[in-house]
C-alpha cells in the first residue's frame, strides 16, 4: 500500500483524525542545551501510558536525510537519531512504558519486498554517480563553475538491515543511551523501557503489536491504557484498529511533497542534477551569512487519533436490516481486510483497485450491498470466511471492466489539460526580451553583482534600434535559433522536450481494450489465458496470501517461510471457486538467521557488510546460487509513468538452494560474525526509582539461571518472563559510551535484564474484542463534522487534543509596546518569545536565553548535564495520576499557560503579582518603577540576560518588593 496515497485519501475522507502537536523546544543556558522537563504534564491535554517507538522510521531519516546535509560520520548518526527520540519523548512523554523496536529478520513474504527495495537502491545509487560524474565533466568542459567535489565514502543504506556492523553498533548505542537517560532525565524516572533490537526476529511494527496482543491476554492488563505508536508507514494504522483498544493514537512526522532538494553538483536549490549549468552561486543575504542554509523547517509531528477513526468508521459502517447482529468490532475488522486489497507490503494490489481512484470507498458500497446476502462478517479473529469473500470479489469482478474503461478516459483527459496549459503558458511568455542593460530584472535585485545599471537609458535605447537597423532583414516566417540568429533554411527539427505532449510508456496490455484477460495473463505471466489451471494456481496463492496477511495483523506470524511466489495479481472476476480453497500453513516454520537473511535480499554491490567467503558466493561465476544476483534486471512499469511506481522483474530466492551453498561457508564465520548471525531477545531497563529496581538486583544477587516471572504489581500489570543478561547494565558499574562525543556513565544505578513476552500455544487464538472494563472514549465528533471533507479547500487540523482551546493573541496595546523595544523588520527569532514568566510558586530555575552575537553550542548533544536544571517541584506524575478528561488537568506553569488555554484565567493564582483590578502594583520608589518598566517593555526573558545573578523567579521578586 502506497504510503503517500493512502493517507492523502484517510486525511481527505477522515479529516478530524489529524491533530498538530504541541511541542516544546529545548532552551539554551550560558551554551549549554537545556533539555524539555517531560516529568510536566503533557501540554497537548493527554497523559499517554505507553510510547512504542518503530525505529526504522527514526533510523533512515536520520542516517540519510532529504532535506538537510548528511550526517559526517557514523557517530553523528547516533546522536541524531539520540536527538530525534528525545523530541519525540519530550511532545509525547510517556508515564509507564517505552518500547524501541528495531526490525529483525522478517517473514519471507516480506524479504521479497526487501530484496526489491535493496536492489532498486543500488541500481538507482549506481546510476545517479554515473550520471552526476557525466553532467560534471560535460559542465567543466564548458567552462562552468562547480564547487570542488567532496571525497567522501557514499553511506549504504543497505546497511541498515539486520546481521550488519552497522546494526550491531546502534544497539550498544541505544542501550548507553536508554542508562543516559533513566540516570539523569526526571521524565524518564518512573519508566519501563523495553529494547528489542535487530537481534530479535519480527518486524519493527509486529513486534509492538505481538507485546500487546500478549500483555491484553493476561489478567492484570489495565482495558484503558493509553497508547501512542510511532512511524509513518500507512500499515500502522491497520494495526492499531486491530488491537481493538479504544485508547489508540500514532504520531507521525508530517507528510510534506515535493520538498526542496539541492543539486548534487552545485548544491543549489531550484534544479536536478540533469539540468545544472554550473553557473556561480548567488550571495544569500547581505554578507552571505544564508549561504549555508536550507529553505525548509524541521518537520512537525501530527497525532492520527484512532479513536476518531473509529467514530468515522461506525457511522459509515453501519447498516440497517441486518440478518444478524451489527458489531461495529467486526465491521472495523472487515474494513481492514479490505484495504489489503489495494496494496500492502507482502501482495500486489488487484488491477482494478487503485487508492486514488475511490478503491476502498467502492468496496465499502459493495461490501454494504452484499453483505445482506453473506449471512455475517467477512472475518473473525483474524481468520477469513472465503465463501463470504467470493461474494464480495464476484462483485467487484462485475464492474472490472467499466473500471479500465474510466481509468482510461481519466487519464486521457488528464493528458489533455496539461497539454493545453502547456500551451497556454507559451503563448502567455513574451515574444521578444531585450537584453543587455535593459534585460527585467526582479525587484530588489538591481543591486546584486553582474547586474547592469544604464546611465543613459535614452541613448541605450537609441543604440539598441539602430543596431536592429542595421541587422539583415528577416522574413516573418524565418525561424530563430535559441541565441536569437536566423536559422538555418527550412528550420530546424523541434526537439522531444520542447515538445507538447510527453512520451507515454509502451501498454502492450490495454486493459481497456476487448480481450484485456488473455493480454494480461499472456505478457505479465507468459501464459495462456485459456489455461486455467494455471490461473487457478495464481489465484489460490493470492487467496492464501490474503488469509496469512489478515493471521499476521491479528494473531502474529502464521508461517515464516510462506511468501507469494508471483509478481502480479490476479483480476476479481477470477475469484470463483475459493470457498474450498485451504488456508492452512505449514506450523512450526522458524526465520532466517541475520546473515542468511542478508544473502536473501543484498545485491552484490552491497556484499561489503558480509564475510569475504559469503560475499564471493554473490559474485562467483562459478557459484551455485550467482543466478540469485542479477548485475541488471528490467523494471515493468505495469501502466504507471515513473520507474520507481514499476515491477522490479528480479527472481525469487530458493530457500533449499541458498541453505545448501551456505553450508560450505559456515566454518568460514569468525567469532564475532557468529554472535552478529545468532537470534536474541528484548532487554528490559529500569532506573533505581522503580518498583522493580530491587527485585531485578536480588536476581542478580543469587545468579538465578532460571526463567523468573515479572511480578505484574511491581510493573504497571506487565507480564512476561526474566532471565539474566550476560551483558546486562548494572547499578555502580560504568557505562563506557560508544560515541567518542559522549561520556562514559560513571555514577550509574541503571539495571538491565532479558525479558520475554507471555507464551501461548502454537493453535491459540487472540480475540479481536474490546475488552472487559474498557471505557470507549466521549465521542468527538459533531454533526457538522460527518460532512466535512478537505476535497477542494485547505484543512486546518485543530491543535492538541482540546477541540476548544483558544488562539492565543496579542491585543493592539500588546504590538505597540512590542513595536517601541523590537527593532523594526525583524525576522520573528531572536531573544524574545511567547512564553510568559512563571507563577512565584513555581521553584524550579529560570534560563537566560543567549544575547545577540552570543555563541550558539554545536548541534551535537552534550553529556554535560546541570543539576540545577533539574532540579524543582517533585514530577507531577509522582503526586497524582492525572485525569484524561478535558478540562481537568493539574495547574500548569505559566510557562506552558500560553499552549494550554482550556481553563478559565483565576484571578487569585497571581496575588503576588496584582493589585486591585489585576493590574501590578504601584511601586513609590523610583527604581522599582524602573525595574518593572523594563520588565513589562523587554519581557521577563530579555530581563534575566541583563541580569546574571537573578535566575530565578523567587529571588526576583524579592529583589523587586
Amino acid at each position: 500500500m502506497g504510503v503517500p496515497a493512502f493517507f492523502r485519501w484517510l486525511s481527505r475522507k477522515y479529516p478530524s483524525i489529524i491533530v498538530n502537536c504541541v511541542e516544546e523546544k529545548p532552551k539554551e543556558c550560558n551554551g549549554v542545551k537545556i533539555p524539555v522537563d517531560a516529568s510536566k504534564p503533557n501540554p497537548n491535554d493527554v497523559e499517554f501510558d505507553n510510547l512504542y517507538l518503530d525505529m526504522n522510521g527514526i533510523i533512515h531519516p536520520c542516517t540519510h536525510p532529504e532535506d538537510k546535509p548528511a550526517p559526517k560520520n557514523e557517530d553523528e548518526m547516533m546522536v541524531a537519531i539520540f536527538e530525534y527520540i528525545d523530541r519525540l519523548f519530550s511532545i509525547v512523554r510517556p508515564r509507564r512504558l517505552l518500547y524501541m523496536a528495531i526490525d529483525g529478520v522478517a517473514p519471507r513474504a516480506k524479504m521479497n519486498q526487501q530484496r526489491s527495495r535493496r536492489f532498486r537502491a543500488s541500481k538507482e545509487g549506481m546510476e545517479a554517480a554515473i550520471e552526476k560524474q557525466r553532467v560534471r565533466e560535460e559542465i567543466l568542459a564548458k567552462g562552468g563553475y562547480l564547487p570542488p567535489e567532496e571525497i567522501k565514502e557514499r553511506f549504504d543504506s543497505n546497511c541498515i538491515t539486520p546481521g550488519t556492523e552497522f546494526m550491531d553498533n546502534l544497539a550498544k548505542c541505544l542501550r548507553y543511551y536508554i542508562a543516559d537517560r533513566l540516570n539523569n532525565d526526571p521524565g524518564w524516572k518512573n519508566l519501563t523501557v523495553i529494547l528489542s533490537d535487530a537481534s530479535a526476529p519480527g518486524e519493527g511494527e509486529h513486534k509492538i503489536m505481538d507485546y500487546i496482543r500478549r500483555q491484553r491476554a493476561q489478567p492484570n492488563h489495565d482495558p484503558n491504557t493509553h497508547h501512542c505508536l510511532c512511524g509513518a508507514d500507512a500499515d500502522l494504522i491497520m494495526l492499531g484498529l486491530a488491537t481493538h483498544e479504544p485508547n489508540f493514537t500514532i504520531i507521525r512526522e508530517e507528510f510534506k511533497p515535493n520538498k526542496p532538494k539541492p543539486c548534487g553538483l552545485c548544491n543549489q536549490f531550484g534544479h536536478d542534477v540533469k539540468d545544472c549549468e554550473g553557473l556561480p552561486r548567488e550571495k544569500k543575504g547581505k554578507h552571505d551569512e544564508l549561504a549555508d542554509s536550507l529553505p525548509c523547517a524541521e518537520g512537525e509531528f501530527i497525532f492520527l487519533r484512532l479513536s476518531i477513526l473509529r467514530e468515522y468508521l461506525e457511522r459509515e459502517l453501519t447498516m440497517a436490516s441486518l440478518p444478524f447482529t451489527f458489531d461495529v468490532e467486526r465491521s472495523i475488522d472487515d474494513w481492514v481486510f479490505m484495504c489489503f486489497f489495494v496494496g500492502n507490503d507482502f501482495l500486489p494490489h488487484l488491477p482494478s483497485l487503485e487508492i486514488r481512484e475511490g478503491a476502498i470507498d467502492r468496496l465499502v458500497n459493495i461490501y454494504k450491498n452484499v453483505v445482506h446476502k453473506t449471512g455475517g462478517y467477512l472475518t473473525e479473529s483474524g481468520y477469513v470466511n472465503l465463501q463470504r469473500v467470493q461474494m464480495i470479489m464476484l462483485a467487484v469482478g462485475e464492474v472490472e471492466d467499466s473500471i479500465f474503461k474510466k481509468r482510461k478516459d481519466d487519464e486521457d483527459s488528464f493528458r489533455r489539460r496539461q497539454k493545453e496549459k502547456r500551451k497556454r503558458m507559451k503563448r502567455d511568455q513574451p515574444s521578444f526580451s531585450p537584453g543587455g542593460i535593459l534585460t527585467p530584472h526582479a525587484l530588489g535585485s538591481r543591486s546584486s553583482p553582474g547586474s547592469q545599471v544604464a546611465s543613459n537609458p535614452r541613448q541605450a535605447a537609441y543604440e539598441m534600434r539602430m543596431q536592429n537597423n542595421l541587422s539583415p532583414s528577416v522574413s516573418p516566417n524565418t525561424s530563430f535559433t535559441s541565441d536569437g540568429s536566423p536559422s538555418p533554411r527550412g528550420g530546424i527539427k523541434r526537439k522531444v522536450e520542447d515538445s507538447d505532449s510527453e512520451p507515454e510508456p509502451e501498454d502492450n496490455v490495454r486493459l481497456w481494450e476487448a480481450g484485456w484477460k488473455q493480454r494480461y495473463y499472456k505478457n505479465k505471466f507468459d501464459v495462456d489465458a485459456a489455461d486455467e489451471k494455471f490461473r487457478r494456481k495464481v489465484v489460490q496463492s493470492y487467496v492464501e496470501g490474503l488469509c496469512w496477511v489478515l493471521r499476521y495483523y491479528y494473531q502474529g506470524c502464521a508461517s515464516w517461510k510462506w511468501y507469494y511466489p508471483f509478481h502480479y495479481a490476479p483480476f476479481a472476476s477470477d475469484f470463483e471457486g475459493i470457498a474450498d480453497m485451504p488456508s492452512d500453513f505449514e506450523k512450526g516454520t522458524k526465520p532466517f538467521k541475520p546473515l542468511e537473511q542478508l544473502m536473501g535480499v543484498f545485491p552484490a554491490a552491497s556484499g561489503n557488510f558480509l564475510p569475504p567467503s559469503w560475499r564471493k558466493l554473490m559474485s562467483d561465476p562459478d557459484s551455485s546460487i550467482i543466478d540469485f544476483y542479477p548485475e541488471d534486471f528490467a523494471i515493468d512499469l505495469n501502466g504507471k509513468k515513473y520507474a520507481w511506481q514499476g515491477v522490479a522483474l528480479l527472481p525469487f530466492v530458493d530457500e533449499r538452494r541458498l541453505r545448501a551453498a551456505l553450508e560450505e561457508v559456515y566454518p568460514d564465520l569468525t567469532p564475532e560474525e557468529t554472535r552478529r548471525n545468532s537470534l536474541g531477545g528484548d532487554v528490559l531497563f529500569v532506573g533505581k526509582h522503580h518498583p522493580l529496581h530491587d527485585f531485578i538486583l536480588e536476581l542478580y544477587k543469587t545468579g538465578s539461571t532460571e526463567s523468573v516471572d515479572v511480578p505484574p504489581e511491581l510493573c504497571h500489570g506487565i507480564q512476561g518472563k526474566f532471565s539474566l543478561d550476560e551483558e546486562a547494565v548494572l547499578p555502580d558499574q560504568v557505562v563506557c559510551s560508544p560515541i567518542p562525543v559522549l561520556k562514559d556513565l560513571t555514577h550509574n544505578s541503571v539495571i538491565s535484564i532479558n525479558f520475554k513476552d507471555p507464551q501461548f500455544a502454537e493453535d491459540y487464538i487472540f480475540k479481536a474484542v474490546m475488552l472487559p472494563g474498557a471505557r470507549k472514549p466521549a465521542p468527538v465528533l459533531k454533526p457538522s463534522d460527518w460532512e466535512k471533507s478537505s476535497n477542494g479547500r485547505q484543512w486546518k487540523p485543530q491543535l492538541g487534543f482540546n477541540r476548544d482551546r483558544r488562539p492565543v493573541h496579542l491585543d493592539p496595546a500588546a504590538f505597540r509596546a512590542l513595536g517601541h523595544v523590537m527593532p523594526r523588520g525583524s525576522s520573528g527569532t531572536g531573544v524574545y518569545s511567547n512564553a510568559a514568566p512563571p507563577p512565584p510558586t513555581f521553584q524550579g530555575n529560570m534560563y537566560r536565553p543567549l544575547l545577540r552575537g552570543q555563541a550558539q553550542i554545536p548541534k551535537l548533544m552534550s553529556n554535560v548535564r546541570p543539576q540545577d536544571s533539574w532540579r524543582g517541584p517533585p514530577p507531577l506524575f509522582q503526586q497524582q495520576r492525572f485525569d484524561r478528561g478535558v478540562g481537568a488537568e493539574p495547574l500548569l506553569p505559566w510557562n506552558r499557560m500560553l499552549q494550554t488555554q482550556n481553563a478559565a484565567f483565576q484571578p487569585n493564582q497571581y496575588q503576588m503579582l496584582a493589585g486591585p483590578g489585576g493590574y501590578p502594583p504601584r511601586r513609590d520608589d523610583r527604581g522599582g518603577r524602573q525595574v518593572m518598566n523594563v520588565v513589562w517593555a523587554l519581557g521577563w526573558k530579555a530581563y534575566c540576560s541583563l541580569c546574571p545573578n537573578r535566575t530565578s523567579w523567587d529571588s526576583m521578586v524579592g529583589w523587586l518588593f
